[in-house]
This record gives structure tokens, C-alpha cells and sequence, in this order.
């Protein structure tokens, strides 16, 4: 015997033995077919899957691992691929349905290979059990089933629970809203309380200005008239005229006194009601400042004078003459009133970049400088002209004139020294003239 020969047997036979091990111990079903599709070899695998005993299986037509309705296609597929070689399962592989012994189908997958042996043709096909792959496949799906089920449950929950939300934010904010409007209803209503209670206090203070002025204004020429009254009686002769003369012109000035200050009132009265409307027309304002310094003339203190300078004699404006006329008459009978004997009273007019404006400058007393912010408030005097008649209106209405003609007044003033009040006005629309 040739021992290579007999090694190679042997390792042969161990090799076949290592082969059958494996074959019968695979996890796997693996069965054998000839080429009429009769089992050749099953390994125990199949034998436990499919319920028969091996000398049931050998030597059998595989289809009997088959459906009733696989088992026809399945001879005659197998007799179409030896003839054509065509395949529709052999080398790819595919899910069927096996059958075991007690007539159960299960799930499984096919896959059959083709293998040649010493010219002869079988074909090896392995069988994996997907029972427990589609009893898995099946809870997964279940489970996704139940999980989406869950999941459109869950949002139906949070798109209720949003609704909610978006409800009650609504209603948050409808009364948040509605807070605001009453708040600021009431914020309102609170100003325009203040603003009554600023208005009451205000007009107290001005009926207690008015009073308090009054009291004090009317009674000096009051007094002086029923004085010069009672002591005219007492000159009833003829040669007595120069003495009833003079008491008649004191009644004369305390009436024209009067007079004044009952214009005043009227002015403001007037104003406060919106009744004084403009009535501009075309005049010289030379001819309305001397006319107006000529009405002065009797109210000069021993050695004062006026002095007139104009830089346009002859300048023509268009604005309401007569309120003009009472702007002038007032600060230039204040800086009359507050000069002393002997200081002059300066008038002049001005012409800048098709502007005019005029100011009065005096010598006089002067405002201390805590007074001058409420000068042209109603019934406000300076502390230092307590003591020289006067209503506290004049400068008041004087402003409300010159705003009412789209001008503006503006004043300088040092305590002692004097002060001046400057005024501009709008010119004629058409452009300034000269006549």
C-alpha cells in the first residue's frame, strides 16, 4: 500500500467526517436535491424543523416541504431551468412558505445553489425558520402600530392642551388689554383731576389776586372821588372855581383811572372767551408811536422825556392797529410809571432782513431777577412796585396781543438800573413799504 495514498485517504475521510459535522450541526435547515428534485441529504436541522425522520425525507420529492399549490410550479420550474438554465430562484435567493409534517405552513427563507458533482447536478438549498423573525417583525409593527397610535393620541393631548393654552393666553390678554385701558382710563382721569385741582388752585389764587387787588385798586380813586365830591360843596362862590376846578380834575383822573382798570378786565375777559379777533390794515408806525406818546404827555414826571428814534421813518405795517396801539400805550405808560423825574424814555424801531421790531428802554426801578419768570401772569406785581397802583394785567394782555399779531416779546431788566422790552412783528406779506 503507498502511504502517501493512505494519508491522502485519511485526510480525505477526516475532512468528509469535519463536513458531515458541520452539515448536521449547521443552524440551518440544508437539504440536497438531484435534478428531479429527489432529497439526497437533509442534516438534523430539518429534520427538527419540518417534523419528519430522515428515512422519511431521503429519496422523497422536495416538494413535499411545499404548499399544495407551490408543488406543481415547483416541477416544472425545476424542468424549465435544466433546459434553459434560466433561474428565478436558484443563486438569488427568496421568502417562501414551508410545510411540515402536520400539514402547518411557517415562514422561511430560500436559498438554492447549484452545485456539480463527478458531471452529475444538485442543487443545495438552505432554509432559514423567520417564525420567530415574523412574530418579531410582527410586535416591531405592533409596536410601531401602537406607537403611533400613542403618538397621535399624545398630540392630539398637546394640540387640545395648546388650544387651551392659546385660550387662556387669549384671555390673558384681553383682561391684560383690558387692564392697560383701565389704567390708562384712570391715568387719565387722574391727570385730569390733577389738571382741575392745578385749575382750581390756580383761579383761588387769582380770585385772591383779584380780591386782593381790587380791594386796593378801586379804593384810592374811589376815595379821592367821594373826597373831591364832599369838598367841592364847599366852594359854591364863584371866585372859588380854581378850587372846585382842581377837586373836578382828581374826580377826572380817578375815573379815568377806573376806567382803565375796568378795561383791563374787559380785555382779558375778551380774550379768555376767544372774542377778540384781528382787524390788520395798513398804517405808518411813526404816526401810531407819536400819537400814542402824545396821549403821555399829561402822565410825564417833572423832567422825563420820550425820545422817538426810527430807523425807517415812515415804515408801513399791516396789523391790527388798534391792538397795537394798546401794546405801545401800556409799556410806554409802565416806563413812565416806574422812572424817576428826570430820565429819559427811549423809542426805536428797527428794520433787520425784512423784520420789524421796535423796544422801549427806560431808566426806571427795574424787576428783581426772582420776579421776572412770572411777569406776564395774570395779577403778578414785582415785590418792589407794592406801592404804585397797578392791576398785575397789563404785561398779561400786552403778550396775548403781540401772540395773537404772530409776534413775540421778549424783556431785559436789571433791579435799579432799568429795563427793556423788545417786540417783533410780521411784516405785510407782500414785503415791507415806504411812504
Amino acid at each position: 500500500m503507498n502511504p502517501d495514498k493512505s494519508l491522502t485517504d485519511k485526510e480525505l475521510k477526516d475532512n468528509s467526517e469535519v463536513l458531515r459535522a458541520i452539515f448536521e450541526t449547521a443552524i440551518d435547515c440544508i437539504i440536497v436535491i438531484n435534478h428531479r428534485g429527489i432529497i439526497q441529504m437533509a442534516n438534523q436541522a430539518t429534520i427538527s424543523l419540518f417534523g419528519y425522520d430522515q428515512n422519511e425525507l431521503i429519496g422523497q420529492n422536495v416538494k413535499m416541504l411545499m404548499p399544495e399549490h407551490h408543488q406543481v410550479q415547483h416541477d416544472q420550474y425545476l424542468d424549465s431551468y435544466i433546459k434553459t438554465g434560466h433561474a428565478r430562484i436558484i443563486g438569488i435567493g427568496r421568502d417562501e412558505k414551508g410545510r411540515r409534517k402536520d400539514g402547518s405552513l411557517f415562514p422561511m427563507r430560500l436559498a438554492v445553489n447549484e452545485v456539480q458533482v463527478e458531471g452529475n447536478r444538485f442543487f443545495a438549498g438552505i432554509i432559514q425558520d423567520k417564525t420567530n423573525l415574523r412574530a418579531a417583525e410582527a410586535e416591531i409593527e405592533r409596536m410601531n402600530r401602537e406607537l403611533e397610535r400613542k403618538v397621535i393620541q399624545r398630540t392630539l393631548e398637546l394640540e387640545e392642551k395648546n388650544s387651551q393654552l392659546i385660550q387662556i393666553n387669549d384671555t390673558l390678554n384681553r383682561e391684560i388689554k383690558e387692564r392697560q385701558q383701565i389704567e390708562s382710563i384712570l391715568r387719565d382721569n387722574e391727570r385730569e383731576l390733577q389738571h382741575a385741582l392745578e385749575k382750581e388752585k390756580e383761579l383761588n389764587e387769582l380770585k385772591s389776586r383779584f380780591v386782593s387787588m381790587a380791594s386796593h385798586e378801586f379804593r384810592t380813586p374811589l376815595s379821592t372821588i367821594q373826597s373831591s365830591a364832599g369838598l367841592i360843596s364847599r366852594y359854591p362862590e364863584t371866585e372859588q372855581q380854581a378850587q372846585r376846578s382842581r377837586h373836578i380834575d382828581r374826580i377826572k383822573s380817578s375815573v379815568n383811572m377806573l376806567t382803565g382798570i375796568l378795561d383791563d378786565f374787559l380785555s382779558l375777559a375778551k380774550l379768555e372767551e376767544g372774542r377778540i379777533t384781528l382787524t390788520p390794515e395798513p398804517f405808518v408806525f411813526d404816526d401810531l408811536a407819536n400819537e400814542v406818546l402824545d396821549e403821555l404827555k399829561n402822565n410825564l414826571k417833572a423832567g422825563q422825556t420820550t425820545i422817538l428814534e426810527s430807523e425807517a421813518p415812515g415804515y408801513q405795517l399791516f396789523q391790527d392797529r388798534n391792538l397795537l396801539k394798546h401794546v405801545l400805550y401800556n409799556l410806554l405808560s409802565n416806563a413812565v410809571k416806574y422812572s424817576a423825574e428826570g430820565k429819559p424814555i427811549h423809542l426805536r424801531t428797527k428794520m433787520k432782513d425784512a423784520s420789524f421790531s421796535f423796544e422801549i428802554e427806560d431808566h426806571g426801578i427795574g424787576i428783581p431777577v426772582q420776579d421776572q419768570a412770572h411777569l406776564f401772569t395774570r395779577f403778578f406785581r414785582a415785590k418792589n412796585v407794592t406801592n404804585i397802583q397797578g392791576t398785575g394785567l397789563g404785561l398779561n394782555i400786552v403778550r396775548q396781543y403781540i401772540n395773537l399779531m404772530g409776534g413775540e416779546i421778549r424783556f431785559s431788566s436789571i433791579e435799579g438800573k432799568g429795563s427793556c422790552f423788545k417786540i417783533r412783528l410780521p411784516v405785510d406779506p407782500q414785503g415791507p413799504s415806504i411812504v
